[in-house]
Parts: structure tokens; C-alpha cells; sequence
């Protein structure tokens, strides 16, 4: 009996401190249009009935502001009856729709061009859909899908198509052939959220390679048309701790990829490549932003012209040039200030000033490659972005890079974004 009173002045304690407990009574969403309301809740960890937790909607607030649809997020709480509150979620939305329009010149100078369209909210449900047109030379064009949460909060799909040609330089015999390059694609990949920070894809790509040549240096080793059936499997896994306040970012992220590669031809062994970027950002008062990229990647080391790191302009070293040359091994870290210049409403005008240091294996080559001087490119300069805050990866930026170190190059670089 007296267990039974023990058991009931328990059950009656409990109940009276959870009664006094602050509960969410309702989650109201405002300030959405194209957004569907349930995707919202559905990426909440604040739910009605709830106890009410200001560190779990901070949580949830970071969340969304990571969300392509949303361009600033912010939470309010107000008393509804005795110990029940209501949350209310402001969302800031941005404009999803977003057409892609690239030029540039190719290795043989010729202008080329690159025509796209994609909605990051389709449907208003998070998910992203879009294609593009590309003609260098040669006719390319891709579809894209991908839906994060298409089966539930932490599990969704992405489904690409791409059928890629260019014309690329291949280096050997320290010389170089031009080639023209196709690849035909199909992947898949699982999409999995395992918790707020951690999230993993994996999948399969199956794909075509085909060489042909065009012009250049020539080798007996080396084949002039190559036609390659070859499977990849893919493991991405992203550590994101990062907060955003419209174009501004704070915190640290890294994301892993690796890939094996298998196929069955005279030329190319199978080969795994894997790299690390690591991501590191940090607000300077109000109007700066210090923003860090360490890049760390490795492949199967084979003496191959069709090494998998390229060292381009639009990847890695600013004002090198396109496709200078390959490897089986890349150390670079982009570092870079951003400094508000002007900012009205919707428009920023944001200026930097950036260096871009990197090192290089050769195919075959030894790790001491790294850190060998003719394998070492420092670039260094200074940029524009010019920024819609109310369209989603609205940053057209130019930079002007020169090289720091021997027999460098120079020039003008552009495109959509930010450099990383």
C-alpha cells in the first residue's frame, strides 16, 4: 500500500511540473506565398504540444534560412492561456526561379555559351528542377532533379541526366593533344538528414566516355579515339554548421566526396578519388566577412593523361587560366575578404580582395610533388559581387587574378555565385 502512495505522490508531482511547463499550443507560419505551409512544419523540430524551446527554434530558424526558397528567417513567441504559447515563424522568401546564363571562351578561343533554367522551389516543396543548354563548340545539356525531403523529413531522391562534350586538353610526355570529350550520364542518389548538422548522399552513376582527337602532340601509348562504358559509386557527407544573415555567413562546414570508378579497357585502371573541402567563415563588424576554403584531394596515382584534378580558373586558382593542366593530387586553399560597399534594400554592391595558393602531384608523381616549386601557383586579387538579396544565389562576380608566382598568368574570371 505504501508503494501505491509512493507511486501516486510521483505520478501527481510529475504532472503538476510538466502542467507548469511552457507548451507550444501552435505553430503559425507567415510571410510564405509560393512555399507550402506542411513543407515548412514538416522541416520543424517545433511541433504543437511540444514544450517550448527557444535553443530548439533557433535550431529550427538556422534550418530554414539554409533552404534555397528562404531568404531570412526569424521567430516570435506570444502568450496564448495560462502556461500555452504560440510560435510564430516569419519567413523572408526568396525568388526560386532562376535562369543560368554563362559565356567564355574555350581552349581554341572560340566564344561558347551556357543557357539553363531551374526552379529551387518547384512546387513549393523544396525540391529543385531545372535543365540546361550548352554549346562550346559542340552540343551539351543536362536535367537535374533533387527533393530532400520527398519521402520524409530526413530521407528524399535526386535523379540527374547529362550528356556533356567539350573540347579538353590532355597533358603527357610534357606535351598536349585537344580532344574532344563526351560524357552521357545517368545517376541516382539517396538523400538522408541525420540530424541537424550531419547528412549523407550516396548513389550510382552510370556513364560513357568517349576521346576523340582533334589536334596536337601525339604518342604511341596514347589513344587517339577511346570509347569507355564506366560505373561510379558516390558518397558525399556534409558537416554544416554554418548561420546566414542574407549574404552574410558565420561558422564552419566540410563536405567529404568520394568516388570509385570502375571500368574495362586497356587505358584506365580502376581508380577511387576522394576530397575534403573544409569551409570556414567568419563576420568581421557589420559589413565584413572572412571566407576560407581548404580543399585536400587524393586519387589512384596512375601516370595517365586523364588525371581527375584540373587546375581552371573557374574552380580553384583565379587568373591561371582554362585547363592548364592535371593531376592525381591537389592541395588549395582560397581565402578572401568581402566587404559591403553599398547595400539599398534589395541591391548589394560587395568588393573583395582574395589569394588563392595551390599545389599539384603530377600523374605518377610522388606525394613531395606538393610541395616541389614548379608544381606550387599563388594568385592573388580583387573582385566585385553584385547581389540580389531576394533572389536565391543572385551574386554575379567578376575577379581579376594574377599569379605571385614564376612565369604566372593573369586575367578576368566570372560567373554566378559566389566563388565558394
Amino acid at each position: 500500500m505504501k508503494k501505491l502512495y509512493a507511486v501516486l505522490i510521483v505520478l501527481l508531482f510529475s504532472f503538476s511540473t510538466f502542467s507548469q511547463k511552457k507548451i507550444v499550443v501552435d505553430v503559425k507560419v507567415k510571410g510564405i506565398k509560393k512555399t507550402k505551409k506542411e513543407t515548412v512544419l514538416k522541416l520543424l523540430d517545433t511541433k504543437r504540444g511540444n514544450l517550448l524551446d527557444s535553443l530548439q527554434i533557433e535550431k529550427d530558424i538556422i534550418r530554414l534560412k539554409r533552404l534555397p526558397a528562404v531568404s531570412h528567417a526569424y521567430f516570435q513567441v506570444f502568450h496564448s492561456h495560462e502556461n500555452y504559447y504560440n510560435v510564430f515563424i516569419h519567413i523572408e522568401e526568396n525568388f526560386t526561379i532562376i535562369p543560368e546564363v554563362n559565356l567564355w571562351t574555350t581552349t581554341n578561343k572560340r566564344l561558347a555559351y551556357k543557357l539553363g533554367l531551374y526552379d529551387y522551389n518547384f512546387l513549393g516543396r523544396n525540391m529543385t528542377l531545372g535543365a540546361f543548354y550548352q554549346q562550346n563548340g559542340f552540343d551539351s545539356y543536362g536535367v537535374n532533379f533533387k527533393a530532400p525531403t520527398l519521402f520524409s523529413k530526413h530521407f528524399g531522391l535526386a535523379v540527374n541526366h547529362q550528356n556533356w562534350s567539350s573540347e579538353e586538353p590532355l597533358y603527357f610526355d610534357d606535351k598536349s593533344a585537344n580532344y574532344k570529350y563526351q560524357n552521357i550520364s545517368y545517376e541516382i542518389l539517396a538523400l538522408c538528414q541525420i540530424d541537424f548538422k550531419n547528412n549523407i548522399q550516396f548513389g550510382i552513376n552510370f556513364f560513357k566516355e568517349r576521346y576523340n582527337y582533334l589536334s596536337g602532340h601525339t604518342a604511341s601509348n596514347v589513344p587517339q579515339k577511346l570509347n569507355i562504358n564506366k560505373k561510379l559509386l558516390k558518397l558525399v557527407y556534409t558537416y554544416d554548421d554554418l548561420d546566414y544573415y542574407y549574404h552574410y555567413i558565420d561558422g564552419f562546414k566540410s563536405q567529404f566526396y568520394g568516388q570509385y570508378v570502375t571500368s574495362k579497357n586497356a587505358y584506365q585502371d580502376d581508380f577511387l578519388v576522394a576530397w575534403n573541402d573544409l569551409f570556414y567563415f567568419k563576420r568581421i563588424g557589420e559589413k565584413g566577412n572572412w571566407a576560407n576554403r581548404l580543399r585536400v584531394g587524393l586519387s589512384s596515382n596512375l601516370k595517365s593523361p586523364f588525371a581527375p584534378f584540373a587546375l581552371d580558373n573557374n574552380v580553384n586558382l583565379r587568373g591561371v587560366g582554362i585547363l592548364v593542366d592535371r593531376g592525381t593530387g591537389s592541395i588549395v586553399w582560397n581565402t578572401e575578404y568581402r566587404y559591403t560597399l553599398f547595400e539599398k534594400k534589395w541591391f548589394v554592391l560587395q568588393g573583395n580582395a582574395f589569394t588563392d595558393f595551390g599545389s599539384w602531384r603530377e600523374p605518377g608523381g610522388d606525394l613531395s610533388d606538393f610541395y616541389q616549386s614548379e608544381n606550387i601557383r599563388v594568385y592573388s586579387g580583387i573582385g566585385l559581387r553584385f547581389i540580389n538579396k531576394k533572389i536565391f544565389n543572385a551574386v554575379f562576380r567578376i575577379d581579376y587574378g594574377f599569379g605571385l608566382t614564376k612565369n604566372a598568368s593573369k586575367g578576368i574570371v566570372f560567373g554566378i555565385g559566389q566563388y565558394f
